[in-house]
C-alpha cells in the first residue's frame, strides 16, 4: 500500500463529517498516511478489556480512541472557526502552505 499525502496533520483541529461521531471536533493526535487514517482526540471511543500490566496495574476496561478514516474528517480553520477544504498557495520564498477556502488565511501558522 502506497503512502498518501493527507490533508490533515498532527495537531490540526478537525471536525468529523460522517459516522457515529458526526459533528464532534478534536485535535489530531497521530496521522497514519500509509493507512489513510488519523487518531482524533475524543472521537471513535472504543473499550478494551485489559489484563493488569505496568501501564494499568489494576487492568479492567479501558476506553481509548481508535483511528478514523481521513475522508471522514475536515480541517477547522483557526481564524473563521468553520470546517473547510484547503487550498495551497506558494509564498515569496517558495514555501507551499495550506490556506482556508473560506477566509483565505493560512492554516500552517
Amino acid at each position: 500500500m502506497k503512502a498518501r499525502h493527507l490533508h490533515v496533520r498532527k495537531e490540526d483541529t478537525v471536525e468529523v463529517i460522517s459516522g457515529k461521531d458526526r459533528g464532534k471536533r478534536g485535535r489530531v493526535l497521530v496521522a497514519y498516511p500509509a493507512k489513510e487514517r488519523v487518531l482524533v482526540e475524543g472521537v471513535n471511543q472504543i473499550k478494551r478489556h485489559t489484563k493488569p500490566n505496568p501501564a494499568y496495574p489494576k487492568g479492567g476496561i479501558i476506553t481509548k480512541e481508535a483511528p478514523i478514516h481521513v475522508s471522514n474528517v475536515m480541517i477547522v480553520c483557526k481564524h473563521c472557526n468553520r470546517r473547510t477544504r484547503i487550498a495551497h498557495r506558494f509564498l515569496d520564498d517558495g514555501k507551499k502552505i495550506r490556506v482556508c477556502k473560506h477566509c483565505g488565511q493560512s492554516l500552517d501558522d
